[in-house]
């Protein structure tokens, strides 16, 4: 018998006898678009270039950003399941780092190739399964230019290697890639953000800036001066001439002056000769 639930069927075996446990159907569930499976097969190999190769498979669920821009970073999520039975083994010898690094590779958009993200283990024992992370892992990218991306589950890589530090113990490269579920991924256009300035654009009118001024007022106190004052007085009834004789000597003064000099002169030489003739 065959069940199909969306694109993907089981085969069921159907038997007379009642089953004890219950029939167990394994139904692919997975976010991505068309036929294709969500179950990757993986080649691991390793501890190092000599190290046994394993087939693993892990059931793969990618959960697509919604809001993805173009020159912004952006998260795809990654949670893995074990298929039963084909589980990852950790090596028998050695000590891996409980650190799983989980990768996509997408086409689409130029430039855009791939994104990557660390996760962290559970506790790792020696020969046992290497127990995968039981929350999502955040795989991170940057597209440079807007566009629909196709995305696929990619490589797996666990544990470092001691001596370098950056070389994966245990490598698995997927073996089915043409078969995986692909998921679009819309890259849009970065949203700008508007900077806050505080330089005012044109040419600012401005206010003046008052000037203060400072007035000082000075009283000054006269100084004791005694003015001499002036009166001048107009005779009644006549035309007026000045001070007259109230405004002090004038130019007669001057005239009698000299007359009298003249005149005591002329005496003066008179008494001489008078007194000359008398002698001789």
């Amino acid at each position: 018998m065959t069940i199909k639930v969306g694109e993907d069927t089981a085969n069921c075996t159907y038997v007379s006898v009642a089953p004890t446990t219950g029939i167990s159907v394994d139904v692919k569930v997975g976010g991505g678009t068309g036929s294709g499976t969500d179950i990757v097969d993986y080649e691991c190999t390793g501890p190092g270039a000599t190290g046994e190769t394993q087939n693993v498979q892990i059931k793969v669920e990618l959960t697509m950003p919604t809001s993805a821009r173009a020159n912004q970073q952006f998260e795809i999520g990654w949670k893995g399941t074990y298929v039963t039975g084909q589980e990852l083994q950790a090596p028998t010898t050695g000590t891996l780092t409980p650190k799983i690094f989980a990768y996509t590779t997408m086409t689409g958009i130029t430039g855009l190739t791939s994104a990557t993200g660390e996760g962290t283990l559970g506790t790792i024992t020696a020969g046992q399964t290497i127990p995968l992370p039981t929350t999502a892992v955040s795989l991170k990218s940057t597209a440079t230019s807007t566009g629909t991306a196709t995305v696929k589950p990619g490589k797996l890589n666990f544990g470092a290697n001691t001596a370098t530090g950056n070389q994966p113990m245990i490598e698995c490269a997927v073996q089915n890639d043409t078969e995986l579920k692909t998921y679009p991924l819309v890259v849009g256009t970065a949203t700008s953000t508007p900077t806050s300035s505080n330089t005012p654009t044109g040419t600012p009118t401005g206010t003046p800036t008052p000037t203060k001024t400072k007035t000082e007022f000075v009283t000054e106190t006269p100084t004791s001066e005694k003015t001499t004052e002036r009166s001048s007085e107009t005779p009644r009834k006549g035309a007026d001439t000045g001070a007259g004789g109230d405004a002090g000597p004038d130019g007669r003064m001057f005239l009698l002056a000299g007359s009298v000099l003249i005149m005591g002169a002329g005496a003066g030489g008179l008494l001489l000769r008078r007194r000359s003739i008398s002698k001789g």
